[in-house]
């Protein structure tokens, strides 16, 4: 079974966040990436375990600059069998779909899998627009995944529970929390991560949907204010006037 596992580069949860240029770009000085922890915990180690289990290879894909290719070491590191860096600025989600498919569209792939969201920016989109340009079934949100007879079969969270769903292979699917449990590299493969192929691929001209206007940081947290049992018509009164909740 041959496996893609989209891979994005994130900052640490424990990064302070700061923006730079009239807050129009992330200040990333000093600040450690990771592998995004949907990717790596549930995408990749499931694949990991798939092909253990059944055979094949797992390659991991990544669209960004040189200066991610550790993060996609460490995705070696873990077990993947060998690695694609998309020379590209990840800065629009479509682009980041464009580059993937251009890529993947003709090697075979029985499996693409991908987190269902980055910490970084939350918009669970790459994976659905991936499909589109593959025309490949996408299923989102995944946290079950079994491959037998060439069907998959995959549980996902719906709204007020949890669907099942079979579908021949190929297909995309995001993966969620539940998925598989995450892996800490050993040494092993540390070690074996270095001579593991890394194939750089240049970008193609792609469809950029989206620029940056501000980033703004959230609010913080405002005093507590505490309300008698006794008299709860000030509770209601405090979240519709000063909350604005109700």
């Amino acid at each position: 079974m041959k496996i893609l596992v989209c891979i994005s580069n994130v900052p640490d949860t424990t990064t302070k966040i700061s923006f730079t240029n009239n807050n129009t770009a992330f200040n990333t000085a000093g600040v450690q990436f990771v592998i995004n922890p949907f990717d790596e915990w549930y995408a990749l180690v499931r694949a990991l375990e798939l092909k253990e289990a059944q055979g094949g290879n797992v390659t991991i894909i990544h669209v960004g600059t040189a200066e991610s290719e550790p993060t996609i070491r460490k995705g070696l590191a873990i077990g993947a069998d060998d690695a694609v860096r998309i020379d590209a600025e990840p800065n629009d989600a479509f682009a980041v779909a464009e580059q993937i498919a251009a890529f993947a569209k003709d090697k075979g792939f029985d499996l693409i899998l991908a987190g269902k969201e980055t910490i970084s920016y939350n918009g669970s989109m790459v994976g659905a627009m991936l499909a589109e340009l593959l025309n490949l079934p996408y299923v989102p949100m995944a946290t079950k995944l079994d491959v037998a007879n060439n069907v998959a079969t995959i549980e996902h969270d719906i709204d007020g529970g949890t669907e099942v769903v079979e579908c021949a292979l190929p297909l995309v699917i995001a993966a969620n929390k539940g998925m598989a449990e995450a892996r800490i590299p050993n040494m092993r493969g540390i070690m074996a991560a270095r001579t593991k192929p890394l194939l750089q691929v240049p970008a193609i001209t792609a469809d950029k949907l989206t620029s940056i206007t501000a980033f703004e940081l959230a609010k913080g947290r405002t005093d507590c204010k505490f309300v008698d049992a006794s008299t709860p018509e000030k509770l209601v009164e405090l979240l519709h006037n000063e909350a604005k909740a109700i």
